[in-house]
This record gives structure tokens, sequence and C-alpha cells, in this order.
């Protein structure tokens, strides 16, 4: 807690820290009752200081309202800009080897605001593929990129995701049933591998990019084009085998 010998006192501020280190080490949350017990302080301070919490996504309050924990904003603060610029620069290079040994482009997505973001793209080495522009939001729950984001989180911050999603133009509803099916085979076979619900005739093949907790702080998308003229390319299965180990190489931890 607060050293009283401290010169410069911001006592809000240090209630609202207390509040943040004490559930740091909760993982399955507290009551407010706990709370006010385990710090001390009045019912009411912590209660103006939990609700503050809350509105700013730092704390998590359970679907019943009785217990709160913290969320993973803090480790969203934590992977902003300059983490992402590392990951693009240590991605890059295994992507665009990627892209010359599979003949396929190849997309690198991040979690932002309720969607993902493309940070990196690849091209392959052929006069023609399927692009994605930089900068552009991904659907979270209309896209294999999304759905492996999904499947590669703790229920608390999936939940947070699912939460935080807004609907981009054109997506296609998945009901809660359908979606917990699809986080669970992801989950098993440990990729995506599926018909595009964008584009006719593209196979997307989407990879984790795990940090050392498991969870998926990253993705990398695949949407595979099969030539049907004389050349032959590699094939899916061997562009599949080719992203995951891409994909196994790079780390943002």
């Amino acid at each position: 807690m607060a050293d009283p010998n401290d010169r410069y006192r911001a006592p809000a501020l240090d209630k609202g820290l207390d509040i943040l280190e004490l559930l740091a080490g909760q993982p399955h949350g507290l009551t407010r009752a706990e709370i006010v017990k385990a710090m001390g302080r009045s019912p009411g301070e912590i209660y103006r200081m939990l609700e503050r919490l809350v509105a700013r996504h730092y704390v998590m309050r359970s679907p019943q309202g009785d217990r709160y924990a913290l969320s993973l904003k803090l480790f969203e603060l934590g992977h902003r800009h300059p983490p992402v610029e590392r990951l693009v620069a240590q991605a890059l290079p295994a992507m665009e080897a990627f892209a010359q040994a599979a003949e396929q482009s190849c997309h690198l997505g991040i979690y932002h605001g309720g969607n993902l973001t493309v940070v990196a793209q690849a091209n392959g080495p052929g006069n023609w593929g399927l692009a994605i522009r930089l900068g552009v939001r991904v659907s979270l729950l209309g896209t294999g990129s999304g759905h492996v984001v999904l499947a590669f989180q703790p229920e608390q911050r999936r939940a947070e995701m699912l939460a935080e999603h807004e609907a981009l133009e054109g997506e296609v509803p998945v009901a809660e049933p359908e979606l917990q099916a699809i986080v669970e085979r992801i989950r098993t076979l440990g990729y995506w591998q599926g018909e595009s619900q964008q584009a006719f005739g593209v196979i997307d093949i989407s990879m984790p990019i795990r940090g050392l907790q498991g969870n998926a702080l990253a993705v990398l998308t695949c949407p595979f084009i099969r030539r049907i003229d004389r050349h032959v390319g590699p094939s899916l299965d061997a562009a599949r085998q080719l992203l995951a180990g891409t994909a196994g190489g790079i780390s943002i931890d």
C-alpha cells in the first residue's frame, strides 16, 4: 500500500492502484466486501473507485455482479505500438520467406478495439494474389483469423473481446453454440482452415502467434488460392505446414 512518508501524495490514485495490485493476485476475483476488508477502507470509498475502474475497463464485474477481477487492459497497454513495431520487424522477413516458399500471400493481424487490425502483409512471388491492405479492420466473428484469436484466450478475456466487438460491413452473425463449437475445434487442431467467408474460392489458413502463457497475441493468415493452369505450386497441406512453421518462429514476448 502507499508509503505514508511519500513526499507527494495522490490518495485517489493510490486507492485505485491498491485495488489493481490486490486484484492482480486474485485470479478468481474478490467480492466488494472482501476488497473492503483487505484494504481497510470504507465501503463508500471502494464502491466509487471500483465503479470508475470498471467504467475504464481495468476491472471486470462478474455477470452476477458480485465479484470483481482484473481485466487484461494493463496487458494490452503493455503491448501497444513499440511492441507492435518489434513484432512487425521480426515477422516480416519470416512472412516474406513463407510467401516465396508457399507461393501465396499472408498477413498478420492483432486484436484492437473489438476486431482485428492488419499490421503486416507479404505478397507471393506470382503476378497475382489476394492481398489485404495494411491497417484494415478484420472481423473478430466473421473470419478464421478472429476465431483463432478468440480460441486461444482465457474465458474471461474472450468474454471481454466479444463484449467489445462491433459488427463490420457484411459480417454474418454467428450464434453462440456455433461459435463455441468453432473455438473448441480450433483449440483441438491448433489452427483454422476453411472456406473464406468474404471471397469465393479462397481457403483461409490461420495460425496463432502465442505468448508464454499460450494466449494468441497475434494471428498469421494465408488466403490460399489454388492455381488451375499448368503451373504446379505447393499444395494446401504444404502451405499449411509452412505457415505453422512461420507462426511458430515469431515471438512477441
